[in-house]
């Protein structure tokens, strides 16, 4: 069985790209370290998304562990439009309603589900990999729990913390996924 970690982002000091993390989510990236230090798991790689955040929230962790962070771009966060969106919200839940939907210079759920899958392809084919952390942003999350629990969609998105760790255990024919952050 593989166990694969979704970890949300700890607060940060904007949505740039290059966003540091403020001090509260510095403390966050701190508990996280704690947690995952206290699930006596040997994590064999952590993937994470470019972006500053989502790099410094796992930082802890993987200096405590000596372990280096593979930053991959697939992980970066979904972009709505290229346009600023005055009613984004209304926006975001029409495309977890409708995976085909999306603005212009954005993605659509299934596009961003796409770009992330052959992450996990490659997590479930390599036999050198048991456990992995993957950071990431709380829409792609979503919509990666999505596709191990039907049930979680936009409503569920919104209910999803800064940091927030979710528990993917992978077999062939016998998967299931648990939220461990109770913050």
């Amino acid at each position: 069985m593989k166990k694969i970690y979704f970890v949300r982002h700890c607060t940060a000091d904007g949505q740039h790209k290059d966003s540091p993390l403020t001090t509260i989510g510095m403390r966050q990236a701190h508990l996280l370290s704690v947690f995952f230090s206290e699930q006596q798991t040997k994590i064999d790689k952590i993937i994470s998304s470019p972006y500053l955040r989502a790099i410094e929230s796992i930082k802890p962790y993987a200096e405590k562990e000596n372990i280096e962070i593979e930053i991959n771009d697939r992980l970066k966060e979904r972009i709505l439009s290229e346009d600023p969106i005055d009613d984004w919200m209304e926006v975001l839940e029409h495309s977890f309603n409708d995976h085909h939907y999306s603005l212009p210079g954005g993605e659509s759920a299934n596009d961003a589900i796409l770009r992330a899958t052959p992450i996990l392809e490659s997590i479930y084919h390599d036999e050198n990999i048991n456990n992995v952390i993957l950071v990431s942003h709380g829409n792609l999350l979503a919509l990666l729990i999505h596709q191990f629990d039907k049930n979680f969609g936009f409503d569920q998105w919104k209910e999803l913390n800064n940091p927030d760790v979710y528990l993917i255990n992978y077999e062939k024919n016998n998967t299931s996924i648990k939220c461990l952050w109770n913050t």
